[in-house]
């Protein structure tokens, strides 16, 4: 059963093209994300889980925005942190 959370996220606009990277990974001198997120709550973009920054996870505890999906293309799976549910 998928989460209401999952169900009821929407498909923001990124707020930076893929090819940008991670924002905060790129302002901080960094360039070594693994793969980027898309935050379904506000269009963020940022570094995976495996990346050692972290920076979509960070996101999740700075604002509570329960869902991301991948960023990477032709991936559009979807991730809850809140329910730890994939989607």
């Amino acid at each position: 059963m998928t989460c209401e959370h999952l169900m009821a996220a929407g498909e923001p606009e990124p707020r930076t093209a893929y090819e940008d990277g991670c924002p905060r990974c790129v302002a901080d001198g960094f360039t070594g994300w693994v793969h980027l997120r898309l935050c379904l709550g506000c269009g963020l973009v940022a570094c995976c889980d495996s990346s050692p920054r972290r920076h979509m996870a960070a996101h999740y505890a700075e604002e509570a925005h329960p869902v991301m999906r991948s960023y990477e293309p032709g991936e559009k799976w979807r991730w809850c942190f809140e329910d730890e549910q994939l989607g």
